[in-house]
């Protein structure tokens, strides 16, 4: 019997599809697309997601009590009646996310991005909001006036005063 030996030029092409399909199923490392992480009702008090690419991450029902998302990218994501007690979100991009329900309680949310974001129902009560753009933001009109009445600041990347992206006055 005659063994044949494999040519080089094939093992290498039979490890990068490996590697390939290997990266697409997130196997290894921190290669899964991030179009893929869901933390749908996890538990994730005090969680550290700051500086993320969180695009389109779906954070449903999650509980992120007390955890940071500084400077984390999450536009598109779906943050739908999250707990964000006393979570820090500072200079985070919530553009064109879902955050109907959520708790920001007590939340630091100075110069947040919230473009275009749903944010029906969502609680503020005892946030910092200095600096937030809420441009387009679709709010109840309760949520409005109570945001209005401690709006304060410019955010630092669009330029917009935090009063008159809510509309205030």
């Amino acid at each position: 019997m005659t063994v044949k030996k494999i040519p080089t030029y094939l093992i290498g092409l039979l490890s990068v599809c490996l590697i390939l399909s290997l990266s697409l199923t997130g196997s290894i490392g921190n290669l899964s697309p991030a179009f893929a992480q869901n933390y749908e009702k996890v538990d994730l008090k005090g969680a550290d997601f700051s500086g993320k690419d969180l695009i389109e991450a779906q954070f449903d029902q999650a509980d992120l009590t007390e955890s940071s998302f500084v400077g984390a990218d999450l536009r598109g994501a779906s943050l739908f009646g999250a707990k964000l007690i006393r979570a820090n979100l500072e200079g985070a991009d919530l553009r064109y996310s879902t955050i109907g329900e959520a708790n920001f309680r007590k939340a630091n949310l100075k110069d947040v991005l919230f473009e275009g974001a749903f944010a029906q129902l969502a609680s503020f009560r005892d946030a910092n909001i200095e600096g937030a753009d809420f441009t387009d933001v679709i709010l109840r009109d309760d949520a409005q006036e109570y945001l209005c009445a401690i709006a304060k600041g410019t955010n630092p990347i669009t330029g917009e005063n935090t009063r008159d992206t809510l509309y205030c006055d």
